[in-house]
């Protein structure tokens, strides 16, 4: 409880509710490194934030992310900032001989067509979905890097996989938010404009896996505390649903009475995902709590409550 943690992106939405979890929990020194103050992209920056912050751990979640259209218009940036953010940050915490560096990477690292649940040992077994690759082979790098470090350097990091997020606070612009948010405003602002239908891209047909976002703020905490080995470890819910029941299911709970069409034109994405989440249990622990019906009900209520 008296260590020094540095969290990155902790103003954004997995930052938030992570810090509360926290400080619930007893953590009073943790410093948070975000824009305006910190580019975590620039060298000096990122240098000058451990100065400034000499931390015992950091908790690396800063990321530049969106859904597949965010993704599909910005390959290159989504790949250089990732990438750059995160070897520098290991880089210098390590230089800076900080105890542990906690490296946030994210599902869209795992190939295309991995088997499913996806195990954390077939994430080198072929090339992720292309619309997120430049993404999520940005984001594996700090898995390669964590590796190395600690065989030769005997570094502490460790590299977690959380499947996609949702919640309170979730990201509802419509130019980057992921389908969760992107449904729930659909929906709730078709019912306000009294519109009689609402567009959805792809077939309905992939599968995705969530998890609500308070429970994967509890499992970056324990594993903070509990593991210590470069083995990736995912952090999921362990279930799976197609885009069209989700769908169906954001259309029952939020009452919205039109019509769903279905832009075909547009792409799927990764056909399924969804994760083993047995190694997370036995290494520290960890399993979801929240059902999912529940999260998008509470998800749904805190967007209608900031709208209106």
């Amino acid at each position: 409880m008296d260590k020094k943690i540095t969290i990155t992106g902790g103003k954004g939405f997995l930052g938030t509710h992570l810090i509360r979890h926290m400080t619930e929990k007893g953590y009073s020194r943790i410093f948070v490194a975000d824009l305006p103050e910190y580019n975590l992209v620039d060298g000096a920056d990122v240098r000058r934030l451990y100065e400034e912050t000499a931390p015992d751990i950091v908790i690396h979640l800063a990321a530049k992310v969106g859904g597949i259209g965010f993704n599909q218009e910005n390959p290159a940036s989504l790949f250089y900032e990732n990438a750059m953010m995160g070897i520098q940050l290991l880089h210098e915490g390590y230089t800076q001989g900080i105890e542990k560096f906690v490296a946030l990477g994210t599902i869209c690292a795992y190939p295309k067509f991995t088997p499913v649940p996806f195990r954390e040992d077939d994430i080198w077994n072929g090339y992720p979905e292309e619309t997120n690759a430049p993404y999520g082979l940005a984001k594996k790098m700090m898995l390669v890097q964590s590796q190395a470090y600690r065989q030769q350097y005997g570094f502490n990091s460790i590299f977690l996989l959380p499947v996609n997020l949702y919640g309170p606070g979730d990201n509802f612009d419509p130019r980057s938010s992921h389908v969760i948010p992107a449904l729930i405003k659909k929906c709730v602002d078709a019912m306000t404009n009294g519109e009689s239908q609402i567009v959805v891209w792809g077939t309905g047909a992939a599968t995705r896996e969530f998890s609500y976002v308070e429970d994967t703020a509890d499992a970056i905490i324990l594993a903070m505390e509990k593991y210590n080995k470069s083995e990736a470890v995912n952090i999921g819910a362990g279930f799976e649903i197609s885009i069209k029941d989700l769908t169906d299911l954001i259309v029952e709970l939020t009452g919205f009475q039109g019509k769903v069409v279905w832009d075909k034109t547009k792409p799927d994405g990764q056909p399924r995902r969804m994760l083993d989440t047995t190694r997370a249990l036995e290494e520290f622990g960890f399993k979801a709590k929240t059902g999912f019906r529940e999260g998008l009900k509470k998800t749904i209520e805190w967007y209608r409550h900031t709208q209106f």
